[in-house]
């Protein structure tokens, strides 16, 4: 199922300092922006929004989707509270999206020779690492989570490559994550695409850590 080319969808990526907006038809109409808000995410992103999605409005739109994380918590959570909002508010799907899935597709566009094996590693808090593994169909139709993004030690992670019986591409997804908006927007299409509408309500942040100590 394709999107009416009348309609439009919208990307949010909020997961580091960055603000990542990416709006598309997907018929030729496409643009996106990135900024770097810093502390100033939370009061400037719904302005940022207004001016981004003009001339097109909020009844134009057919889906949001989101980067779910893993992130800074903050941030994280800033995104997929605003895309909930809207996703109720214009009673539209929500597609949550994995950061780390999102750089694995954005890598592969970017370098398609590249084996379709993508294990992503980030940092994590208090010396972890999040970890995921992601295979890439060869007609780039549909993306598949072979290990679920997961909170590892370094030493575990290592074991996991290690001992992972296919071949990979090691890839870091450290900073300017925003980049990757398009990708979550493309990501999400190809689930529309199979008509998928996910409501609101499904949309939940992925933390991995809790912020403190517990």
């Amino acid at each position: 199922m394709s999107i009416n080319s009348k309609k439009y969808a919208l990307a949010l990526h909020t997961t580091t300092p960055e603000l990542g907006l990416a709006i598309s038809n997907f018929s030729g109409d496409k643009r996106s922006q990135i900024w770097n808000l810093g502390r100033e995410l939370s009061s400037l992103i719904h302005q940022y929004l207004i001016d981004l999605i003009k001339p097109q409005t909020w009844q134009d739109l057919e889906f949001i989707a989101v980067a779910k994380g893993p992130g800074g918590f903050t941030g994280t959570r800033i995104g997929v509270v605003t895309a909930r909002t809207l996703g109720q508010q214009l009673e539209i799907p929500v597609f949550a999206v994995s950061t780390l899935a999102a750089f694995a597709w954005f890598t592969h566009i970017q370098n398609p020779q590249l084996p379709s094996i993508y294990a992503v590693e980030m940092p994590a808090q208090r010396g972890k690492v999040f970890g995921g593994i992601y295979k890439i169909h060869a007609d780039n139709s549909e993306i598949v989570a072979l290990l679920e993004d997961t909170v590892f030690t370094p030493e575990k992670w290592q074991e996991v490559l290690d001992t992972w019986e296919t071949q990979y591409h090691l890839i870091f997804a450290k900073s300017d994550l925003a980049i990757t908006v398009d990708s979550i927007l493309e990501l999400a299409y190809l689930d529309y695409q199979q008509e998928k509408k996910p409501n609101w309500s499904e949309a939940l942040p992925y933390y991995g850590q809790h912020p403190v100590d517990v």
